[in-house]
């Protein structure tokens, strides 16, 4: 089956049509990868805060406090900054009031403003800083027993 001189212009021009969007594809993503590896490149590495299963996270939307039973959960975590020495959010504090025993108990919601503190190196990875400091300010009530304003060294 012979081919036309046209059939052969018109695939030769559908192959530089494909070639170029393909490079202008490539061109883009790696445009938009470029910042981050520049940033990356000076030094200015993302501090993270390390979360009960071991795992470094950044603006997490949710944090388990209470890692043996479950029973104390920020969630709903809007994060005003974070930074290279602090990051602070606002959202809720859910504690079980464990009445009248914990597996029997109810959630009940403390709004609260969460600020991260004190970067360290990470003993794991001691190439990345994590927060080691969380401090909780409630903004209404406070869970009984704990005060209004309260910090916790984060060690996991």
């Amino acid at each position: 089956m012979d081919v036309s001189a046209a059939g052969r212009t018109g695939r030769a021009s559908r192959r530089r049509v494909r070639m170029t969007t393909l490079l202008c594809a490539v061109a883009a993503m790696t445009a938009a990868v470029i910042p981050a590896s520049a940033s990356a490149s000076r030094g200015v590495d993302p501090v993270v805060v390390v979360d009960c299963s071991s795992q470094a996270r950044m603006r997490p939307e949710a944090y388990l406090l209470a890692c043996g039973d479950g029973n104390n959960r920020l969630v709903g975590l809007r994060w005003d900054t974070w930074g290279s020495r602090t990051a602070t959010a606002t959202g809720t504090d859910m504690v079980n009031d464990c009445v009248p025993y914990c597996a029997a108990g109810r959630f009940r919601a403390y709004p609260v403003t969460v600020t991260l503190s004190d970067p360290r190196a990470w003993p794991e990875h001691p190439d990345v800083q994590r927060f080691t400091t969380i401090r909780l300010l409630y903004t209404g009530t406070a869970p009984d027993p704990a005060p209004k304003d309260v910090s916790y060294k984060l060690d996991y």
